[in-house]
């Protein structure tokens, strides 16, 4: 009987994780057919609807107690508050955005380590499978999309982004695109599915390359021929040209970064910087919605920034710097959050098995990478749960796994191997 009883139990921790999880990814579309349908939202609806879904997920780790496997996150957390409430005092008023997204990191974190291969499984595929179903809807009834979800409304209500009054559509403004903007010309506007903005449906495409890259191995053929159609899908028809340059690396990774040293993790950040310093010294005079243009924007920022926007003095600026992750991060929190953040990034992941390196690496790349050309957005909950869900899950891999892919990896230099946290 009590094992029947502690079945059940995880059995409905596993079902409430997956809700959780969803509901941090979704959660906008549903809004969005409330604010169509039902009723007018505002701020507050989405402010109210993200606070829910992490006390919600705090209370799940609460009531499992807090692990030495979790102190490394939370003491991330701890030292992010501390830089916040130093933030608000020198700003005059209360910052806490920078808080929450590495609140977003630690809940997620944590709440994977305590979930099982079954359910990281299925609430990836139900996740893989939702996008594609309503991309399909998407390119294929457009017009019925729109009045189902009402991007544009949902926007102008809730963040205030004005409606495109050029071009009579309910889509998002920024998904219609401009002229000149890279397109594969499938559709003629950026693809959203169930994010209704096209930057987070790039950012979960890379999220979905993560977990192929990591748990290939675990697919079968099937569920790996769906993957890969619904990665390409969203790729073409949502003009994302960094997953373009990420499925590459992707591809190559899968081959390459079981073999590779930790060190290099580190090196990823300062290789970017200084890819990016290159990019600016050869064409300073870069700019536009391209690749160069991006790099030479976030670069040229480092240049501009004085000593007081890297002590926080001017936290008013980062609203502004949604194309400029690595401001961002510094002018929010200091520059000792950008290092706090590199080392956890970094250094978190556990790296015993193929499958852990692969994920190290990937998760590296695409983050760092991303706060280059972009970066807010893949501190959002919509993207950060599912790719930070992950890795605590592959963090926890129990030791009989690691013991077993060790004997079938080849032999590695000593200094690469760590002991878990």
């Amino acid at each position: 009987m009590q094992e029947r009883s502690s079945r059940r139990d995880a059995g409905s921790v596993s079902r409430l994780l997956v809700a959780v999880a969803l509901a941090a990814t979704f959660y906008n579309a549903f809004l969005a057919i409330v604010n169509a349908h039902v009723m007018p939202l505002g701020f507050n609806a989405v402010a109210i609807t993200e606070i829910s879904i992490l006390a919600v997920a705090l209370a799940m780790i609460l009531g499992k107690g807090i692990y030495e496997r979790d102190l490394l996150p939370l003491a991330y957390l701890v030292a992010t508050l501390i830089l916040a409430v130093y933030v608000s005092i020198v700003n005059g008023h209360v910052v806490l955005d920078y808080f929450r997204n590495i609140l977003i990191i630690f809940c997620f974190v944590t709440l994977g380590t305590r979930a099982s291969e079954a359910t990281i499984r299925s609430l990836f595929i139900v996740a893989s499978v939702l996008v594609f179903l309503v991309l399909c809807f998407e390119i294929f009834f457009t017009k019925l999309y729109g009045d189902l979800f009402y991007p544009a409304m949902y926007f102008y209500n809730t963040r205030g982004v004005p409606l495109f009054e050029v071009v009579d559509s309910k889509l998002f403004r920024n998904a219609l695109g401009f002229q000149g903007r890279f397109s594969f010309g499938i559709i003629n506007h950026r693809s959203s599915s169930l994010f209704l903005e096209q930057v987070s449906l790039a950012n979960f495409c890379g999220v979905m390359m993560i977990y192929v890259l990591t748990l290939w191995d675990r697919f079968s053929s099937r569920l790996r021929a769906f993957l890969l159609f619904t990665i390409i899908l969203i790729i073409v028809t949502n003009d994302t040209r960094t997953m373009i340059l990420f499925g590459f690396i992707s591809i190559a990774g899968y081959f390459i970064f079981p073999y590779l040293p930790r060190i290099l993790l580190v090196l990823y950040l300062p290789a970017f910087l200084l890819m990016g310093l290159v990019i600016f010294l050869i064409d300073p005079g870069a700019e536009g919605d391209n690749i160069s243009g991006r790099v030479v924007l976030t670069m040229s920022m480092f240049t501009k920034m004085g000593i007081l926007e890297q002590l926080g003095f001017a936290a008013d600026l980062a609203p502004t710097l949604g194309d400029s992750g690595y401001i961002y991060v510094i002018v929010i929190g200091t520059s000792f959050s950008l290092f706090l953040l590199w080392l956890f990034v970094s250094c978190y992941p556990a790296y015993e098995t193929g499958e852990q390196r692969r994920f190290a690496h990937g998760l590296c790349i695409f983050i760092f990478m991303n706060m280059m050309i972009g970066g807010t957005a893949i501190f959002s909950i919509k993207v950060a749960g599912l790719l930070w869900l992950l890795a605590g899950h592959l963090k926890r891999a129990p030791e009989a796994e690691v013991v077993a892919e060790r004997a079938r990896q080849p032999r590695r230099a000593n200094y690469s191997r760590v002991r878990e946290v």
